[in-house]
């Protein structure tokens, strides 16, 4: 089979995704390559010195390659398995190879030089040119002037480093589906919302299909997905299955045959290495030489600036929770185990609603259909459900088409909602279907995946997400508009290409501040049984609770960005520090709660080990001191529908049109007036 006269993998346009098996990865992908390589070779013959003889027949090949390994990529993501698995690690080091190929291309590189150096250079549009711009950087990068075994070394690393960062990812996956906690007596899980008793019955259904299971009389099974995880450690009154599911979780990947310790060490061994390479002392000098921070010194300065505002605070809180924890009957300190538990009591009675109470009334389809029409009064866009049959790769995802101010389709995008422990991995995200632009004389619409991990329907009631779900939705709507509305047609600039990646977050925290706002949230709720939307108390009472905990929410991801940039600046192995006593070391600095001395959260940290966010896990603060601010704009102007009518139109030619076609600092002062600041992230966390 190829993917020319089985076009399921390598056709332009919305994958195939009810029939792609894992057998059509491998010819697919050889096929696409051979394609690419053939284009390439004929490109570096006569590359030119114009846009269109050089640029555009790079967009092409980009095009290509990603029609193909874009989508097996997604499904590796959304509905893993063995022979998938097996398909993808095959095809990886092509994948690499290619791209290493295409980025340590003398012809090409010299051809980018040229158009630089021109002098019609300034000329061109500010898009153009900072693609000509980012792609000389990102060949400096890729090891283009290096030379000999430095470059054959470079390129050995790159392999191997995809290969590692595989592992990691599945060594995650594998060791959570693997663990399983079957609770038979109904007493252990004695007062606990019914909707949790419902999904955990059906998990053990899932888990042993030969076997029977009730809500009411069990058994239930409790897995490790935040899902299943997370409530359970909110409403179980059994400290001890308290402590036995923290411990698992802390410790997932990090022993026998899923153990991701030496992939650590080798990943930053690896990385170190290639930066030295390139010429940078550390890896963060050589990740921060593309984000918009610039400079480590930069990060730090964030990141203590915060830490110094949020650190006393943070030791308050669990002193007061710790008083709270005694109260109602806890001997002792309070145990990492034991905060969730006593946080979600000390909320109940301090703001008189627990999360479970809230559940009833964000039924999705309710969510959504408030979601949508705040996007039409900010954007003056309108999302429906497609008209025509899109093949999905699960019943549960849904499909939608998005529509300007005339009713004409702009974009669309695939929305995965619900958790799907085995196949799924964890965690929310957007990435890439089809970027806007042109491919071979004709308009591609931007298409988007949105996928999370809220919880399910359970047999006739409809999904009813927690608060959080609500607002991971909305975070990822943030990114889905900036890939969908750009009005950016080159690829390399379009829709969130391009854009540093400390910025990438700006839209998708901006969007979280409307699940604050009442008349958004009356229109998200809709009680599964009064049909009634929620009550104004209990509006005021969420409002209230909002910074509930705030500094302590703050020091737990200045602790995660902190260490991150320690492990890839100043970390030293051959000091005999081990990454875990770096890990307590950095939270001696700035958490409120110190992790147990068996914690190895590393071991399943997948955003810096296997995801995009190495030495840029701080991104989520610098890009939240810019959506605070942005939104502040909002609150200045007025929150009446005129206005964020106007300021959200302002906001959509600016953030969400440009893409990476100005410098993200440019975009932010065109849309706010001035540099950002970051009074307004503190004013809203109530560290100020």
């Amino acid at each position: 089979m190829n993917n020319i006269s089985n076009p399921l993998l390598g056709n332009y346009g919305l994958p195939h995704f009810d029939r792609i098996q894992a057998s059509h990865a491998q010819p697919a992908v050889d096929a696409v390559l051979a394609e690419c390589e053939a284009l390439l070779l004929k490109l570096e013959e006569n590359p030119g010195t114009t846009w269109d003889s050089l640029l555009a027949p790079l967009e092409e090949i980009r095009r290509k390659i990603h029609s193909t390994w874009g989508p097996i990529q997604h499904l590796i993501g959304v509905k893993n398995s063995q022979d998938l698995r097996e398909a993808y690690q095959a095809s990886m080091p092509k994948m690499v190879s290619f791209s290493l190929r295409l980025s340590q291309s003398k012809p090409i590189f010299q051809a980018l030089k040229a158009l630089r150096d021109a002098k019609d250079f300034d000329q061109l549009p500010s898009a153009k040119q900072r693609v000509i711009s980012s792609s000389l950087l990102q060949a400096k990068l890729s090891g283009i002037e290096l030379e000999g075994p430095a470059q054959e070394r470079f390129n050995a690393i790159s392999q191997e480093m995809s290969q590692l960062q595989t592992s990691y990812s599945n060594n995650v996956l594998d060791s959570s589906k693997e663990f399983e906690h079957v609770i038979s007596e109904a007493k252990a899980l004695k007062g606990i919302p019914a909707n949790y008793l419902e999904m955990w019955s059906g998990n053990y259904l899932l888990r042993h299909p030969e076997s029977k299971s009730t809500p009411d009389e069990g058994p239930w099974s409790i897995t490790l997905d935040m899902p299943s995880y997370l409530p359970f450690m909110k409403y179980c009154a059994d400290r001890g299955l308290r402590e036995k599911l923290y411990r698992a979780y802390v410790t997932r990947a990090s022993s026998g045959n899923f153990d991701n310790s030496p992939n650590i060490y080798k990943i930053l061994e690896l990385r170190t290495e290639q930066a030295k390479l390139l010429g940078y002392g550390s890896y963060a000098e050589l990740s921060l030489a593309t984000k918009m921070a610039g400079n480590v010194e930069a990060v730090d300065k964030l990141l203590g600036d915060l830490a110094n505002a949020s650190t006393q605070k943070a030791q308050d809180e669990i002193k007061e929770l710790n008083a709270f924890a005694n109260k109602s009957g806890l001997t002792g300190k309070i145990q990492n185990w034991d905060t969730q538990f006593y946080l979600e009591k000390m909320r109940e009675e301090k703001f008189d609603f627990s999360d479970d109470e809230l559940r009833p009334y964000f039924p999705l389809p309710r969510v959504l259909e408030g979601l949508f029409k705040l996007l039409n009064q900010l954007f003056s866009i309108q999302v429906v459900e497609s008209p025509t049959r899109v093949e999905k790769w699960n019943n549960d995802v849904l499909y939608y088409d998005v529509l300007d101010e005339k009713s004409e389709k702009i974009a669309g995008f695939y929305l995965d909602p619900y958790a799907r422990p085995g196949e799924k991995r964890g965690g929310a995200w957007m990435d890439t279907c089809l970027d806007r632009g042109n491919f071979q004389g004709k308009k591609v619409y931007p298409i988007a995946y949105l996928v999370c991990n809220g919880t399910p329907p359970v047999g006739e009631t409809p999904s009813l997400l927690s608060f959080d779900e609500v607002e991971t939705l909305f975070h990822e709507f943030g990114h889905g508009l900036q890939h969908m509305l750009t009005k950016v047609d080159v690829l390399e600039a379009s829709g969130i290409n391009g854009i540093e990646w400390d910025a990438v977050e700006l839209p998708s925290q901006f969007m979280e501040n409307w699940c604050y706002q009442k008349n958004v949230v009356k229109s998200l709720t809709k009680h599964i049984h009064t049909g009634a939307s929620l009550p104004d108390d209990l509006f005021e009472k969420i409002s209230k609770a909002k910074t509930f905990n705030a500094a302590n929410f703050m020091v737990r991801q200045l602790h995660f960005a902190m260490t991150d940039i320690e492990l890839h600046h100043r970390f030293k192995p051959e000091s005999g520090e081990k990454v875990e006593g770096l890990n307590r070391r950095i939270s001696s600095k700035v958490a409120a709660m110190q992790p147990i001395e068996e914690d190895r959260f590393l071991c399943a940290f997948e955003h810096i080990f296997s995801g995009g966010y190495s030495a840029g896990y701080y991104s989520y603060k610098w890009a939240e001191v810019l959506s605070a601010d942005a939104f502040e704009r909002f609150e200045e102007e007025g929150l009446d529908e005129q206005n964020i009518a106007r300021v959200g139109a302002n906001f959509r030619d600016t953030v969400l049109a440009l893409g990476g076609s100005q410098h993200p600092m440019d975009v932010f002062v065109k849309f706010r007036g001035r540099k950002p600041d970051p009074t307004a992230l503190l004013k809203h966390n109530d560290l100020r």
